[in-house]
């Protein structure tokens, strides 16, 4: 009967170690810090911060991170005094996702000393929204880059 040889057994535990250090490296890869899903306040917390970013514009009349609601009071620019504007910015999900953002826009113009509820043109929320996800995927991509 012949004695196995030591030779193979050792290229093979060789081999076995050498492949389970591959999945090494000292802990989670970046991407997993800076998942679409980061959140410690109920909402995502990258669309969270590009949606207060994006309406620093206008005073906040109402915060709730935990729901996921901004609403600014309203904003008259002072190149346009006649018209004013309020938004309404709800985060509906903990992913980062251009369907868990939804925009709500109200405008009223001046009219005879009376403010009077006027249309906003779809382009204009579709706007305020590409801004936000737009701010809220880098703001991911930065925290990823480190």
């Amino acid at each position: 009967m012949r004695s196995p040889r030591p030779l193979p057994l050792l290229v093979l535990a060789a081999a076995g170690l050498a492949l389970a250090g591959c999945g090494g490296g000292g802990g989670r890869p970046r991407a997993d810090l800076a998942a679409s899903q980061t959140t410690t306040i109920g909402v995502n917390s990258y669309l969270w911060r590009a949606a207060l970013e994006t309406l620093s514009f206008a005073p906040v009349a109402q915060v709730d991170s935990s729901g996921g609601v901004i609403v600014t009071d309203w904003y008259a620019n002072p190149a346009a005094p006649a018209e004013r504007v309020k938004v309404t910015a709800t985060i509906l999900d903990r992913d980062l996702r251009a369907d868990a953002l939804r925009v709500a826009a109200s405008r009223q113009v001046l009219q005879g000393g009376q403010w009077v509820e006027a249309p906003v043109a779809a382009a204009t929320v579709q706007k305020l929204e590409e801004i936000i996800l737009t701010r809220a995927r880098d703001l991911r991509r930065n925290a990823i880059a480190g």
